[in-house]
Parts: structure tokens; C-alpha cells; sequence
């Protein structure tokens, strides 16, 4: 439409008139468009409107110009052809450029046209949520989306809305809110093995809080592996390996110790080391340990329970004594050993295996100390959802 305002030849003849009959007007007396001309800083909510006081509006486009691609908003013109305005469910981008194109019609059937653009508002703030597991990753049967924000989310509702869970074979994904920082999405069991999750984001400029406005756009994907589930009975002194259902081994361990015991409940594996630093100062507890090369390292929550190799107790502790600080100790050698049980299990593990504990003198872990969500029933989890 801005080509038509210069359509005249070289010799001034040829023009195509495009003005109404009668007395000169502008053009923005003819059509008139909300926001003005030139307008910054317009909010991502507009409003946005074209209209025409008699004739009827021919057609409007108005279109987003980002990164050299144009994208349009969808709209309907009003059935008396005066009025043109976005779709309920169309929303503008934030910090882009809008360019509005509008043709009407008068009495007479002749066109005249108008061409203006607006900028929308750039937030000072914006959210950002990190979430694991990493894309294409093959991950454990018990593996829970989790979503951490940087800032706190008020409008729950509208950032759950935004996040799309799929799986092939389809199941129903759930998200559940901890808080305002975190918002996790798991089904109602377990996952399948060979399972194929999709995770789409469409954060960007959803409005988290006021004033606060998301910025990912993306699509991510991971993939379910084989069913690893084990069982650890503090006291019994054991660890039951279960692989798609069979038991692979039963291995002896040492639990918690009476004054420091390990949770009860299901605990999925959310970091793997083969070597890492344990110093009781940094969750909680005094001097009473520090060491620099603990093996075989799977953390099971965020408060420090891991499940780890152990060459500092003597070989007959394990499957008879509990005598950690609330870890899962398994028998090693200083330097990590494959053979060993802690070698063997950890080369078996993957992110998102499922460590369920029993018969420990202690509470159940909470849902969201590490990837506790599987702790709670599926009536409790629905229920913790901003959509329900």
C-alpha cells in the first residue's frame, strides 16, 4: 500500500488517484488508526484498532517486522465494514515494530489507503526459567521436567499455559507449582521406556509478573531409556537393582546412621560425578567430615543426599551397619574402582533412575527436595497445578 502514494509516471501522468471525491483530506481522515503513527512504547496488549467512520473498510494487514521476517497478526473487520481490530488470542511481541496497511471503500466504490507503524513497549525485566533434563538426552524411566525461574511467577496460570509437555506413545503430563520459582511436569506413573518427550516453550513476552516478561522461545526434546528402579532397605542393609522389572542384583550398603538418618521415599538421580568433594559444612552439618574424592557420586536431593562409593569403612560395614552422615554408601576404592559395587552400579546408572528408600527411622523426602515429585499421589500433584 505504500507503493500506491508513488504510482504517478516519470511525467506525472498515469497516476492511479486513490483520494476520496469532494474536498482534499489526509488520509488519517479517512482511516483512522489506533495507536498513532509513529508510536512507541505501546503495550503488548494495544489496543490496536482500524476504523472508518462511513464507506467500509476492504481489507487491513497489520504485520510484525522482526529479524527480517514478517509476521502477521491476525484480525476481523466488524460485519458494518467500520471496524477492524486483532483476534481475541492474537498477541502482540514486545520490543518489535509494527507496520498497519488499511484500504477502505466510500459510497462510491473509489479506495483510499493509509500506511503507519508503532513499536511496542521494551520491558526493563524478564524472566528466564532453566530446566532439566538437557535436550536430547536419554534419561531414566522416573525423570521429571523441572522447571527453576529467576524470578518469582504470579501469573502462574499464563507461564504454565506457555510450556507444552508431548510424549510419544502420548500420556497426560501434568505440571505442578513449588512455590513461584518452580513449576515441574511428570505423568501419573512412571515413564515408558523408549518414550520420546518433546518440551515447547513459548515464554516470550508472557507476562510472569508485573512488568516482568519471559524471553525463550524454544523446542527441546529428550528421550526415556530402559526402567532402572532400585530398592534400599536401611535396614536390611541392602539395594535391590531392578532393570525392566528383573532383579540385576542385590547389593549390601550402609545407611544413614541413627542420629543421622536417610529419607524414606523415591528419590530420582539428577547428577552423576566420578569424583566430587563432601564437606559436612555445606549442608548443615559442623567439621565432623570433609572429603575431597569421594567416587561414584549420584546426588538423589538438593539437601545433600547422594548415593555414593565408599573406601573409608571398613569392607564388613556394608550390608550390616548404618554409619553414614544420610548418604547411600556403597563399597570402593580410594580412586573409584569399576569393580567395586559403587563402580559397578554407577556405570549402570543414567539421570532420572528411580532410588527408592524404606524402612529408614526418618520422614519422607519432600516433593521438591531434588525430584521428589513421584512422593506424592496423582489427586495431590493435579491439584498443585495453576490450571485446575
Amino acid at each position: 500500500m505504500a507503493g500506491l502514494a508513488g504510482c504517478t509516471g516519470a511525467d506525472g501522468e498515469g497516476g492511479i488517484d486513490i483520494s476520496l471525491p469532494g474536498k482534499a483530506r489526509a488520509p488519517g481522515d479517512v482511516i483512522r488508526v489506533s495507536p498513532e503513527d509513529g508510536s512507541r512504547g505501546v503495550p503488548a496488549g494495544g489496543p490496536v484498532e482500524v476504523r472508518v467512520d462511513s464507506g467500509r473498510l476492504e481489507r487491513v494487514t497489520v504485520v510484525q517486522v522482526e529479524d527480517a521476517q514478517r509476521t502477521r497478526v491476525a484480525g476481523e473487520i466488524s460485519a458494518d465494514g467500520l471496524r477492524w481490530r486483532p483476534r481475541a488470542d492474537a498477541r502482540l511481541a514486545l520490543a518489535a515494530k509494527y507496520s498497519v496497511d488499511a484500504v477502505a471503500l466510500d459510497a462510491h466504490g473509489r479506495r483510499s489507503a493509509r500506511h503507519t507503524t508503532f513499536t511496542t513497549v521494551v520491558p526493563e525485566s524478564r524472566f528466564i526459567g532453566y530446566f532439566k533434563p538437557e535436550n536430547r538426552s536419554t534419561v531414566g524411566t522416573g525423570m521429571i521436567v523441572s522447571f527453576s525461574f529467576n524470578r518469582p511467577i504470579e501469573n502462574r496460570d499464563e507461564v504454565e499455559k506457555a510450556i507444552r509437555i508431548t510424549s510419544d506413545p502420548p500420556v497426560e503430563v501434568v505440571g505442578h507449582w513449588f512455590g513461584k520459582e518452580r513449576l515441574d511436569f511428570r505423568p501419573a506413573a512412571y515413564w515408558r521406556p523408549g518414550t520420546e518427550v518433546g518440551v515447547e516453550l513459548d515464554l516470550r513476552d508472557v507476562e510472569g509478573a508485573p512488568g516482568v516478561y519471559g524471553i525463550q522461545r524454544k523446542k527441546v526434546g529428550f528421550t526415556v531409556g530402559r526402567s532402572q528402579v532400585s530398592l534400599v532397605d536401611a535396614a536390611a542393609h541392602t539395594m535391590e537393582v531392578r532393570r525392566n522389572g528383573e532383579v540385576l542384583a542385590t547389593v549390601p550398603i550402609t545407611a544413614g546412621a541413627p542420629k543421622t538418618t536417610t529419607y524414606n521415599g523415591k528419590m530420582v538421580v539428577t547428577e552423576l560425578y566420578d569424583v566430587t568433594r563432601m564437606d559436612g559444612r555445606t549442608v548443615g552439618f559442623g567439621g565432623e567430615y570433609d572429603i575431597k574424592d569421594v567416587p561414584h557420586a549420584m546426588r538423589l536431593t538438593e539437601s545433600g543426599t547422594f548415593l555414593h562409593g565408599n573406601y573409608w569403612a571398613s569392607a564388613d560395614t556394608f550390608g550390616s551397619a548404618n554409619v553414614s552422615h544420610g548418604c547411600v554408601g556403597l563399597r570402593d576404592e580410594k580412586g573409584g574402582s569399576a569393580d567395586s559395587p559403587a563402580g559397578w552400579f554407577f556405570e549402570r546408572t543414567l539421570i532420572g533412575d528411580v532410588v527408592e528408600v524404606v524402612n529408614s527411622r526418618d520422614r519422607k523426602v519432600a516433593p521438591d527436595n531434588g525430584l521428589g515429585g513421584w512422593n506424592m499421589d496423582w489427586t495431590q500433584w493435579k491439584a498443585g497445578s495453576a490450571l485446575r
